[in-house]
Order: structure tokens, then C-alpha cells, then sequence
């Protein structure tokens, strides 16, 4: 009983020995944390030393793809010219040879487009320069993408900006044909809407130069929505622009809506192509028609013909509008002298 109560007794300096052991740790906790730190120093001084050794091995990797780069971009070159001009003299011999040649000739040929559908898959992956489109929009910039997972991803990346800008077109097209009358929304989704195909036409531009088969005619169309969107954004408020306002929101509501059901259809048949190994992973669109596709093409094609019938009635329409009396904006013949 008495040890237990020398425990619990006061020491002479009226500490107990609970309070002597703080003080001793925080006396102590300098020294120790100096310590500490030098350890840390030391343990970041080595790290940091083998991160200068990798990143010389890094830089000097960077010089040797240059290198190869720069190898493979040339040889590339040298092979096209060659094959055009085997191309060309086979072309000249076709004319006397025998029947035995005329096959060797034309299994020659049938190897020559072979390498090149390779060419153009190798220069997927080397530095090229920028078409005159990027040029001006981005200068002469790098734009090819170094692996296949990086490429993928800026594809996937594409097609998610689609889907979501679609839906917000969607929406502000439904808020500015029935909620807000104002020209200021109209010149906002007008706005959006020349934003979203300058920004198209630059990511497809891109994914072309990564080795995305897209076709020319969809870019062109994109850019055609550019300069058209232009228009609407810069014509001015009067009365030609109220008379075809809400037929064009109208239209608007309608075409995001196609786009909508359109993605999906097209995400589910390259979904299925690519698993079946009949597609390229870059590839945006479906080139060619399968029997399996009706079940969703079926569908799909009476909202997508509607929407081309759409489109007519829309030009006959400016058309009238154009030939109004009271129309100021555009010029007419009986203007000219």
C-alpha cells in the first residue's frame, strides 16, 4: 500500500512523473527532429540523384527516337518514290506481256497497295507536318500522339465532347425556343454553336493526322456548319430574323436529338466491328453496310431522312425570305444598278 501511494504522491518539485516525461520529450524533441530532417535530407539527396540519372537516360532516349524518327520518316519517303516509279514502268509493260507475266504484274501490284495501306500506318505514329487548316490554327505543332493508348483516349476523349455538347445544344435550343426570347440568349447558343464546329473540326483534324480514317465529306460538313452558324450568329435582329427564328430552334432541337440516337447507333455498330477485328480503333464512323445492321438502321433512317427533308424546307424558306420586300439584309438584283 505504501509503494502505491509513493506512486501517486507529488514529486518535490510538485511535478508528477506524467508532467517530468513531457517535459523531458519536448526538451529532447529538438534534437531529435534535427535528426529527423538530416535523415530526410539525406534519403531526398539520394532520390534525387537517381532522378537526374533517369532523366538524362530519358533525354537521351528522346535524342535516339529523334534519331529513328527522322530514319524511318526518310526510308518511307524513299520507298513511296520507288514504288511509284515501279508503279509506272509496270504500267508500260502490261501492254506486251504474256499472260504469265500480265499475273506476275498484277500480283505486284497487289503487293505495291499493300505496302502502302503499311506506309500510311507507320506514318501514323512520325512527326509530319500540320495540314494548311492546323497550320493556321495551331502553327506547325506536333500533333501526332506517340502510343496507341494515347490515341485511344483522345478518340474516346472526341466522342464524349460530342455527346455532352450535343445535350447542352439540346437543351439551350429547348430553353431558347420556349423560355427566353431575347436576341442575347440567341447570339449565346448562335455562339455555342460556332464554337462547337471550330473545335470539331480541329480535333478531327487531328485524329486524321493520327491515322483516323474518317471520310472528307463528314470534315467538310463541319466546316460548311462553321461558316452557316456564322451566319446566324451575325444576322442582325429585324423582321427576317424573327420569321425564321423559331423554325430554325426548331430544327436545332430536332437535329441534336437525331445526333443523340445517331451516336449511339454508330457507338454500337463500331462496338461490335472493332470486337469482330473489322475496324480500326480510330475510326469514327461505319464505311460499308452489314445485314445485321438494319436492326438499328431501321430505326434510325426515317428521323435521319426527315431531317435532309428538314434541311430543304429550311433553304426554300431562306430562299422566300430572301425575295421579301421588307428583307434588308441580303442584296437583291433589283438593287444593283
Amino acid at each position: 500500500g505504501s509503494s502505491r501511494i509513493w506512486r501517486l504522491a507529488p514529486a518535490r518539485d510538485g511535478l508528477s512523473s506524467a508532467e517530468r516525461a513531457v517535459r523531458a520529450c519536448t526538451s529532447a524533441s529538438p534534437i531529435m527532429s534535427l535528426q529527423k530532417c538530416r535523415a530526410g535530407w539525406e534519403k531526398l539527396e539520394a532520390d534525387f540523384q537517381l532522378l537526374q540519372e533517369t532523366h538524362k537516360i530519358y533525354r537521351q532516349k528522346l535524342e535516339d527516337v529523334n534519331t529513328l524518327q527522322a530514319a524511318c520518316s526518310s526510308s518511307i519517303q524513299k520507298q513511296t518514290r520507288s514504288l511509284k516509279k515501279l508503279k509506272y514502268s509496270l504500267q508500260g509493260c502490261k501492254r506486251t506481256a504474256s499472260l504469265e507475266e500480265a499475273n506476275l504484274i498484277q500480283q505486284i501490284d497487289a503487293h505495291i497497295k499493300e505496302r502502302q495501306n503499311v506506309f500510311l500506318d507507320m506514318e501514323a505514329y512520325l512527326p509530319k507536318k500540320n495540314g494548311l487548316y492546323l497550320n493556321l490554327v495551331l502553327g506547325n505543332v506536333n500533333v501526332i500522339l506517340p502510343t496507341n493508348q494515347a490515341k485511344f483516349a483522345y478518340k474516346d476523349e472526341y466522342e464524349t465532347f460530342k455527346l455532352c455538347l450535343t445535350i447542352i445544344l439540346l437543351l439551350g435550343a429547348v430553353t431558347c425556343r420556349f423560355v427566353l426570347h431575347y436576341r442575347v440568349t440567341d447570339e449565346v447558343f448562335n455562339f455555342l454553336l460556332v464554337w462547337y464546329f471550330c473545335t470539331l473540326t480541329i480535333r478531327e483534324s487531328i485524329l486524321i493526322s493520327n491515322g483516323s480514317r474518317m471520310k472528307g465529306w463528314r470534315v467538310s460538313h463541319h466546316y460548311v456548319s462553321t461558316f452557316l452558324s456564322g451566319v446566324m450568329l451575325t444576322w442582325p435582329d429585324g423582321l427576317m430574323y424573327q420569321l425564321f427564328r423559331n423554325q430554325f430552334l426548331t430544327f436545332s432541337i430536332y437535329q441534336s436529338w437525331v445526333q443523340f440516337l445517331q451516336y449511339y447507333y454508330q457507338s454500337g455498330c463500331l462496338y461490335r466491328l472493332r470486337a469482330l477485328g473489322e475496324r480500326n480503333p480510330l475510326d469514327l464512323t461505319v464505311e460499308g453496310f452489314q445485314s445485321w445492321m438494319w436492326r438499328g438502321l431501321a430505326f434510325l433512317l426515317p428521323f435521319l431522312l426527315f431531317g435532309h427533308f428538314w434541311q430543304l424546307y429550311n433553304a426554300i424558306t431562306l430562299f422566300g425570305l430572301s425575295r421579301h420586300k421588307a428583307c434588308k439584309e441580303w442584296q437583291h438584283d433589283r438593287d444593283l444598278p
